[in-house]
């Protein structure tokens, strides 16, 4: 934790409880380097270290060292810091050192490179993020040199409050930052998981920093020690039990920080994971989809060769359905030619007889003598003349039955063969009608004949009786007949 190992770093092993981590841990190891002029004289020789390991553990209590006089200082000062602080700008100079330990040489064509920007280039592929703050490095227009990139990369990613999850992602993957360090890096080691962890104790802090007009190419990172050499009588007691609470304040803020954070990741990670599901779902739809389209182009591109197919053999049909039309009507037009002969031939006879009716009219004008009788019969004629009228009617009305019959007939001259049979039948029952009609107009004849007949005799024998009542028994005669 950020608390614990600030605290540890202040108090050097084996040093009295007055003496602070810059006049025991920091003077033992970073200046003397854990041998040689600090050893008393007449103790034994100490034991043989690895020179890198105490590089790594100076490394260690510098970032330790400056991450807690960051934060001791902006607590009192402030927590929002500029480009001009100096525990700020210490800080940066320490990160600096860490990232270059155990950084491997690159071969150029002019001269040899060692920066850390090619690792920390490496974070926008492992933490997408990242890629923000390396897009906005890049367009930077005053920096010239990878160092000067990977110092306002530090400085965004502080802004950000994302440099320790930066550099966690980093130091996970060991096997790409071999490319880079060499095995016996700090960032390689356990003292690199140590500092990422520290450095979440800074998101407490917000920094106000100008990268853009500052000159990052050509600053000289030197650590001022001058910074962390201080006796413990300069700070009373009281004034660090105040720091060590609000350090325990800011231990609380930042573990309900890291808890909150903890949840918000994992809920995110279940959106994901349904997002993930749902786009898999929509891609086998769309690709159901696509495969029901391609069906469905198919079955669109036969059935319209079959409505092809189906056109022409009704173009064929309907042709051939014409000429048989074109016949059938050749064939009403002669019957009706007939039909209208035979009408013509009705109405010629029918005006016939009235014209003899007229004449009968007239030879009844002097058979006047003898009143019953012709009261008797003019009512045989008025009954008769009744039943002629029927008839006629009935003969317009089977006249009239026949233009609906020739009208039905030409509208089913469209219908298919089946309907011909029909019009035959229609036709043959055409030429019953036309033959009872002519035998009726024969026996409409016939009766004319014999009322004729009859009425002549009568008019004989009624010759004499003529008197002067003539020509009231005219009028009478012609109002019953009409």
């Amino acid at each position: 934790m950020l608390v614990a190992g600030v605290w540890d770093a202040e108090r050097a092993p084996g040093s009295p409880p007055g003496q602070t981590a810059a006049s025991g841990r920091l003077l033992g190891e970073v200046l003397s380097g854990r041998g040689g002029g600090g050893r008393l004289p007449g103790s034994s020789p100490p034991a043989v270290k690895d020179p890198t390991a105490v590089e790594r553990a100076n490394l260690l209590n510098m970032a330790k060292l400056s991450i807690k006089g960051l934060i001791e200082s902006a607590l009192s000062f402030g927590r929002t810091l500029d480009s001009d602080y100096p525990p700020l700008q210490q800080f940066f100079v320490v990160m600096e050192h860490c990232l270059k330990h155990g950084l491997k040489v690159r071969k150029s064509f002019l001269s040899y490179n060692k920066t850390i920007w090619g690792p920390l280039e490496l974070v926008e592929k492992l933490y997408p993020e990242a890629e923000e703050i390396a897009a906005s490095v890049r367009d930077l227009p005053g920096l010239k040199t990878p160092l000067g990139r990977a110092r306002a990369w530090l400085r965004l990613a502080l802004m950000q409050k994302k440099m320790a999850d930066y550099l966690r992602c980093l130091i996970i993957q060991r096997d790409l930052l071999s490319e880079f360090y060499e095995y016996h890096a700090l960032m390689m080691e356990e003292e690199g998981a140590v500092i990422v962890g520290l450095l979440v104790g800074l998101n407490v802090i917000d920094a106000n920093l100008c990268v853009k007009g500052e000159d990052l190419d050509s600053q000289v990172g030197v650590i001022d020690f001058s910074m962390y050499l201080k006796n413990e009588d300069d700070i009373g007691s009281k004034e660090r039990n105040v720091q060590i609470a609000a350090i325990l304040d800011q231990k609380n803020y930042v573990e309900e920080l890291n808890r909150q954070l903890n949840s918000t990741v994992s809920s995110l990670h279940a959106r994901v994971d349904s997002l993930e599901k749902s786009n898999t779902k929509l891609i086998e739809e769309l690709a159901i989809a696509k495969n029901n389209i391609i069906k469905l182009q198919e079955e669109n591109h036969q059935l319209r060769s079959e409505n092809t197919l189906i056109l022409m053999k009704t173009q064929h049909h309907l042709e051939v359905t014409k000429v048989d039309v074109e016949a059938e009507l050749q064939t009403y037009r002669h019957s009706r030619q007939g039909l209208d002969e035979m009408y013509n031939e009705a109405r010629r006879q029918l005006r016939e007889e009235s014209q003899l009716r007229q004449d009968i009219e007239n030879e009844l004008m002097v058979q006047v003598s003898m009143k019953h009788e012709i009261e008797l019969a003019m009512k045989l004629l008025e009954k008769d003349i009744h039943e002629k009228q029927d008839t006629l009617i009935g003969l317009r009305q089977q006249l009239d039955e026949v233009k609906a019959i020739n009208i039905e007939m030409y509208q089913k001259l469209q219908v298919s063969d089946d309907a011909m049979k029909e019009k035959n039948e229609i036709v043959s029952r055409l030429e019953d009608k036309t033959n009872q009609i002519t035998a009726t107009m024969k026996q409409l004849e016939q009766s004319d004949k014999d009322l004729l007949t009859q009425t002549r005799t009568i008019a004989m024998s009624f010759v004499k009786c003529a008197s002067n009542e003539a020509q009231h028994q005219y009028k009478l005669v012609k109002d019953i007949s009409f």
